[in-house]
């Protein structure tokens, strides 16, 4: 790339950053790929897209105008009457060059079986980012056709390209139907998805534990497991009976293979 577009023209590394399944290769699990954002000139298209404020961001913070004293340090401008200057409005954080997308889910409607297919979200993000509305997006190794895919759902025209016949008809059939998996992950976040129950696992301070999220009946996995099988945890909860508390947590641990069930009172 350095060599087609030249080394100064490399605009950003990005990092597209996924969870996957562990595995039984030895070492660190791999959870990320590299992107190389060129441009062939001084003048080329960058739609950066801004995200919404952290809830950690003090948003009335960001809205005061700022200067380097001559110390260098960054302090809040004032005016004569000693009242905050503002900056005016804020479009909210800007695009960095760590991608978190969801990895292609092995039951996504969109997935081929294609062995180096990468999401729609992926390569969407990659076509507004660096084109607009009715430009010509060229993929010279388009493989399972999803930059074309993603082009044609941005409004851009699309040319692929692709040494192996079975990839241009799979692209092909791709584009005469292009759609995306909506992903709620990649919508609301990871954070969306921690819905365990955290008083109930306070109280299992001092055991080894995997928290289970997005499950009523069970409260946490034990690390310690029981001939081969996991140990299920359920915390009685102060408005249900014993009794309650072990039918939630069978109901729970149906078609688990569970090696115990514990309920902590």
């Amino acid at each position: 790339m350095n060599t087609v577009f030249g080394a100064a023209f490399i605009r950003a590394e990005v990092i597209w950053n996924y969870r996957r399944w562990s595995n039984s290769r030895r070492g660190l699990l791999p959870a990320h790929q590299t992107i190389y954002y060129y441009s062939k000139s001084d003048d080329y298209v960058s739609n950066a897209s801004n995200s919404e404020y952290s809830p950690s961001t003090n948003v009335d913070q960001i809205l005061q105008a700022r200067f380097r004293d001559k110390h260098n340090k960054s302090v809040y401008r004032k005016g004569a009457d000693g009242q905050v200057v503002t900056s005016g409005g804020k479009k909210g954080v800007p695009l960095s060059d760590v991608w978190d997308i969801p990895y292609l889910n092995p039951k996504a409607k969109e997935r081929t079986g294609y062995p180096t297919q990468k999401p729609v979200l992926l390569l969407e993000r990659i076509v507004r980012l660096a084109s607009s509305e009715g430009d010509l997006v060229l993929d010279p190794f388009c493989g399972s056709g999803t930059t074309l895919v993603a082009a044609s759902l941005l409004g851009r025209r699309a040319l692929g390209i692709d040494v192996s016949p079975d990839a241009v008809v799979l692209a092909n059939d791709r584009c005469k139907n292009p759609r995306r998996t909506d992903s709620a992950l990649a919508r609301n976040g990871r954070e969306s998805y921690r819905q365990a129950n955290e008083p109930a696992l306070r109280l299992l301070e001092g055991l080894e534990f995997s928290p289970v999220q997005r499950n009523k009946g069970v409260d946490a996995i034990l690390s310690q497991d029981a001939s081969g099988h996991p140990v299920l945890v359920r915390v009685q909860r102060q408005d249900e009976s014993l009794a309650q508390t072990v039918q939630s947590l069978k109901k729970a641990a149906r078609g688990k293979n569970a090696g115990a069930l514990v309920c902590c009172l």
